[in-house]
């Protein structure tokens, strides 16, 4: 165990957000495996006493795959009807996985002008405290069906990596764990450079750090390396901690929550 880690030991309020390619096969169906173990470690998570969030996307590449789509539609309408179905889609698998175990979920969708509105974002934090409170998990994903691209300055969040770090902010979370397509953030792309090394822990974002961040995510989501970053920022900003790792075993998160040096670590040094 990495000392510095031994600060994820007490977190109890804890924010998970998944992206899209982990939960979608290459192929482009669905990955029934990851919900499976998710679902699992989640409900696990949870009767150990700790309070789960998790942010979920995922709903255009569930949606595709349901209407049976190669490609994700170029126009806003046909995006948001994908994102419609995909949506309820989404839920369906999530709801199906987690009553395995016995474990109840609820939906919370969002759009940025909610948490900008001192009312609603009050009444988000009343919901989220609420299904905590009952032993509910809360799914989060941004309301693609009604958020588009002409009023991002308005409503839009863009990535739910963005969605997540907010998320975690609003309801005081004390950890977020970025569950991704990538071990961690590297010094250079470890696809393409096997020399690769992973930072292991990162008290700041700087200038630096975010020219060694890559471009966009994979053919489903949105997100990419900048994207985490700037939540890293974001969550660094609040005295917060994040953890970055991947996602290709769910199971990883008890290591990461027993304080094992998984992924990348971003945490405010102390002084």
């Amino acid at each position: 165990m990495e000392p510095i880690r031994n600060k994820i030991l007490d977190c109890k309020r804890i924010v998970i957000k998944i992206g899209t390619s982990s939960l979608m096969l290459a192929d482009g169906s669905v990955n029934y495996q990851t919900f499976d173990r998710l679902a699992y470690v989640l409900t696990v998570l949870r009767n150990q006493g700790k309070e789960i969030v998790l942010v979920s996307s995922g709903a255009i590449g569930v949606g595709l795959n349901r209407l049976n789509l190669p490609h994700r539609p170029k126009t806003i309408p046909e995006q948001q009807a994908v994102a419609s179905v995909g949506q309820s889609e989404l839920m369906n698998l999530y709801t199906r996985f987690f009553s395995h175990y016995n474990q109840i979920v609820g939906q919370i969708l969002m759009t940025l002008d909610i948490v900008q509105f001192p009312e609603s974002r009050r009444n988000a934090v009343n919901a989220f405290e609420q299904l905590l409170k009952m032993g509910i998990i809360p799914i989060v994903n941004e309301n693609d069906a009604v958020s588009v691209e002409e009023l991002d300055h308005l409503t839009k969040f863009g990535d739910n990596d963005r969605l997540s770090a907010t998320v975690a902010e609003i309801i005081s979370a004390d950890l977020l764990i970025m569950l991704s397509d990538v071990p961690g953030f590297y010094d250079k792309n470890p696809m393409a450079y096997p020399d690769a090394v992973l930072f292991h822990t990162i008290h700041a974002v700087t200038a630096k750090e975010m020219a060694l961040a890559g471009g966009n995510g994979s053919k489903f989501g949105t997100g990419g390396m900048a994207t985490k970053l700037k939540a890293a920022k974001r969550i660094l900003k609040n005295k917060q901690q994040m953890v970055l790792t991947q996602a290709t075993d769910p199971t990883v998160l008890f290591d990461i929550l027993a304080g094992k040096e998984i992924g990348t670590y971003f945490v405010r040094e102390d002084k």
